[in-house]
């Protein structure tokens, strides 16, 4: 397996687990951009939003709801926080596999 969050999830590459259902395996970025930082990806390989098909309306719930967790358990969820997903390389998508960052621990700018 190719894929780095395939292989993340699969325990073959080391990363700092918040949490992990048998849907969902979520970690720490290694590059966090605040000081709560957190990638939410499903154990499935999907590449983007962009692939997913009616058959993941389920999966996509569970993410979300995963983040809401993880949000409370992270001490973010009162204060506020940014959920993305990126699709393609225009977007910034630097790794094919359909993920969630939850980004919260201060006041978040738009600059896009």
């Amino acid at each position: 397996m190719s894929c780095l969050f395939c292989r993340i999830a699969a325990g073959e590459i080391p990363s700092t687990k918040v949490y992990e259902d048998e849907l969902v395996y979520a970690f720490r970025d290694i590059a966090p951009q605040a000081p709560v930082h957190v990638l939410i990806i499903p154990k499935k390989h999907i590449e983007s939003a962009q692939a997913l098909t009616k058959e993941d309306d389920a999966l996509l719930c569970h993410m979300f709801a995963c983040a809401r967790k993880i949000a409370e358990s992270e001490g973010v969820a009162a204060s506020g926080y940014r959920l993305i997903t990126n699709v393609g390389d225009d977007a910034g998508q630097s790794v094919h596999h359909l993920h969630l960052h939850l980004i919260g621990g201060k006041t978040l700018k738009w600059d896009n």
